[in-house]
């Protein structure tokens, strides 16, 4: 009897086993497909959440028809706002491997065309940022060379920099707008960037930085909450608020130039990612 009994618990506990790693393998697939399922959603949303720049400069467009100057610099605001933490969400959540099918680079840039390029050259024309001979004349420039630059492959280098002039128009036209500068000046300011479009220069890409990146994304934030405020009070001019927004523009124009001198003596600014070894 005892010997039967013992064969008998053997085989229960061998059966007993066998369920409970069953079920612990359930548990865990379960558990894999919806961390998966959470992974893919986090990545839609942050496609989505891209995306949602071609509406609000769809908006910022109707904007501008409507003279409606303050409500189309603070979309343009926006839209910067969503290009600057959008990628670094999608290099979060791997956003790649997640949706390999489909092209987050094509959509960011398509985007960035419309509310870094399209959106600033109606802006200049409904607005008359520029002498009335050069309305068309100067849209067309600003779209055509950044139609060259966003063509360009190494429009953003390896080591993580924006070569030429990244078309920061939108920023620019901002300033123009709070600034009321005169149609000339604006004029020249233009064709300089058009030009700067071709030259070879690196810019800093203030997300991708691996030298300098704590001060510059945190000088980038403050920035961006000082130019909020100047939209807010827009036509209103605060003297402070404009010194500071400057500075940052100043700090961004010198830190670029340092860029391209730092690697001829020097380790460059922002070290290339090191490709893995083959074993």
């Amino acid at each position: 009897m005892t010997s039967r009994f013992c064969k008998l618990s053997k085989e229960e506990s061998s059966f007993v086993g066998v369920k409970a790693l069953t079920a612990v393998k359930t548990m865990v697939a379960v558990g894999d497909n919806e961390f998966r399922l959470r992974r893919k959603v986090a990545a839609w949303g942050i496609h989505l959440l891209t995306a949602s720049g071609v509406v609000l400069g769809f908006l910022a467009i109707l904007a501008i028809f409507e003279g409606q100057w303050q409500i189309a610099m603070a979309l343009m605001l926006i839209t910067t706002i969503i290009d600057g933490f959008d990628g670094a969400l999608s290099r979060l959540v791997r956003v790649k491997e997640v949706l390999p099918g489909f092209d987050g680079a094509l959509l960011d840039n398509i985007v960035d065309f419309m509310t870094y390029v399209l959106v600033p050259a109606i802006f200049i024309f409904q607005a008359n940022l520029v002498p009335e001979a050069w309305l068309v004349v100067v849209p067309a420039i600003i779209l055509l060379s950044s139609s060259y630059q966003f063509a360009q492959e190494d429009a953003k280098t390896e080591d993580h920099f924006f070569k030429g002039f990244p078309s920061y128009w939108n920023i620019v036209i901002i300033y123009f707008v709070l600034l009321g500068t005169s149609p000339i000046f604006n004029l020249a300011v233009l064709l300089a960037c058009g030009i700067m479009v071709f030259v070879p220069i690196k810019y800093l890409y203030p997300s991708r930085m691996t030298v300098g990146r704590g001060i510059t994304v945190t000088l980038t934030v403050l920035w961006v909450g000082v130019m909020g405020l100047l939209i807010w009070q827009y036509p209103m001019l605060n003297q402070w608020l404009i010194g500071a927004s400057l500075f940052y523009v100043a700090y961004y124009v010198i830190y670029s130039l340092y860029a391209n001198v730092r690697p001829l003596t020097k380790r460059p600014l922002n070290k290339p990612q090191r490709r893995p070894r083959r074993k």
